[in-house]
């Protein structure tokens, strides 16, 4: 849903790092791997899919966007930046930024890809901006092509670096585009990653955006990550929709006992600093119902 009057927190500033190497085993807190595909036998021409398995409904959760670090006890499943190792025995989202571009990769955006980027009609770059980062354009089936070559390499990349799921984010960039992108845009380029991540192995979750909950069939979106649905007073949207698959992360106490007090009975809520710095840092918090 559309809040025109005040201005979501949701997106976090971050820094990508370079992919980490290896394949991270995760195992256990009864969350299976969902990127394990079956081995071919010699005769057989063409692998099969691998599974793609959904976070559990209620799983202990930690948003480590900002940083990985040791999850706190009892935790069992992480969302961390691609650039990030999965937290190794718990479920693993891998977080990409879909719908805009990182600041610091804005100069690689307009030396490869210059039209990929969104801008007005004087031909400036139009920008998401309370975080810097410029929209990518999804205007057009040709562009969301490209686009998702790009990102489903990101996406491949968290099914090697051993995630099992991932979270595209920036899905409601359209409410910040003045008008040159629709719903109907990012919600085509969304379905275009939802089939990467399932040819990947990876489960994909809907990001914010209440207003694609009814499209996310069609799209392809197996659980959600909602920030600020306490404050908003749709967590229970998300969880009714998700069958309570749902990852809520809340950056208030008052939206926090909200959304605890809403759904927290039945769906992962957590709280984080604005920042969602690693433990340990300064102005570090982490809570859950």
């Amino acid at each position: 849903m559309s809040h025109p009057a005040v201005r979501p927190l949701l997106r976090r500033k971050r820094v990508l790092a370079a992919l980490a190497g290896g394949i991270a085993v995760a195992a256990g807190a009864g969350l299976l791997l969902s990127h394990a595909a079956a081995t071919d036998s010699p005769d057989t021409a063409a692998k099969a899919a691998p599974e793609v398995v959904p976070p559990t409904a209620n799983a202990a959760f930690d948003y480590q966007i900002g940083g990985a670090y040791t999850p706190p006890a009892g935790v069992e499943a992480v969302s961390r930046d691609r650039g990030s190792r999965p937290a190794e025995g718990l479920y693993n989202v891998c977080y990409v930024n879909a719908f805009q571009a990182q600041p610091d990769a804005l100069d690689r955006w307009e030396k490869d890809n210059a039209d990929l980027l969104l801008r007005d009609a004087d031909g400036d770059l139009v920008n998401d901006e309370a975080w810097g980062e410029a929209l990518l354009d999804t205007s057009t089936a040709g562009k969301r092509t490209r686009l998702a070559k790009i990102v489903g390499d990101w996406i491949n990349g968290c099914a090697e670096s051993g995630f099992q799921a991932v979270e595209p984010d920036n899905l409601d960039s359209y409410e910040r585009s003045d008008g040159l992108l629709t719903r109907a845009d990012n919600a085509a380029f969304a379905k275009l990653l939802a089939g990467r991540a399932h040819e990947a192995g990876l489960a994909i979750g809907q990001k914010n955006t209440t207003d694609l909950l009814g499209q996310r069939e069609e799209i392809g979106f197996d659980f959600a990550v909602a920030e600020e649905c306490g404050r908003y007073g749709e967590c229970a949207d998300y969880a009714s929709a998700y069958d309570d698959k749902v990852f809520v992360v809340e950056y208030t106490a008052d939206d926090f006992r909200e959304a605890c007090s809403s759904v927290g009975a039945k769906v992962s809520v957590v709280r984080r600093d604005l920042d969602v710095v690693p433990a340990g840092r300064p102005g570090y918090v982490f809570r859950a119902c």
